[in-house]
């Protein structure tokens, strides 16, 4: 449908909650989520959650198969979660470079828990569960901060990892 504007970090609604979706087979958020894919593709992100496009709603969406910005990343499973909960399977942190369309041009080293199962509703209403590791436990986990109002940046834990996204790759040869 349309590619929309991403909201940069200092955007108020980046730092709020956003709020439940009540009905997620509501055929009004067809478009919220095709916008958000749009989105998604012409910035090559891993994902993108309705506040970045200044929609204060709980969905999230994500999906990896090839991308130019995390080109060792493994394969996620194209996904709409709306009203998602994420339950940490194990709490055993891994550090881990995170970007964010909302934070061009910076990378960071975050730590994340190892594995997470999350659930919610896909735009038909049904219930999605699955258990994840790795890269997709870190995209999941990345998104659904957005909704609790967090970027990436609050979680890291050591600002000498923090950095441009040209010399942090170079300085890891491609990270």
């Amino acid at each position: 449908m349309a590619v929309r504007q991403v909201l940069r970090m200092g955007h108020p609604l980046l730092m709020q909650a956003a709020q439940a979706v009540p009905d997620p087979r509501d055929p009004a958020l067809a478009t919220l989520l095709e916008d958000l894919f749009d989105t998604m593709a012409a910035c090559h992100g891993a994902g993108l959650a309705a506040p970045q496009i200044g929609v204060p709603a709980r969905v999230v969406v994500f999906g990896v198969t090839h991308n130019p910005r995390y080109p060792q990343a493994e394969a996620v499973p194209r996904t709409v979660l709306i009203n998602p909960v994420i339950e940490v399977l194990d709490p055993t942190e891994e550090d881990g470079w995170e970007g964010c369309l909302s934070v061009p041009g910076l990378r960071g080293r975050v730590p994340r828990p190892r594995m997470v199962r999350y659930r919610g509703y896909d735009e038909r209403g049904h219930l999605i569960e699955r258990e994840a590791g790795g890269f997709h436990a870190r995209v999941v986990q990345h998104e659904c901060d957005h909704l609790d109002g967090v970027l990436y940046p609050q979680r890291m834990r050591d600002l000498r990892w923090f950095g441009f996204e040209p010399e942090i790759l170079h300085a890891m040869g491609g990270a």
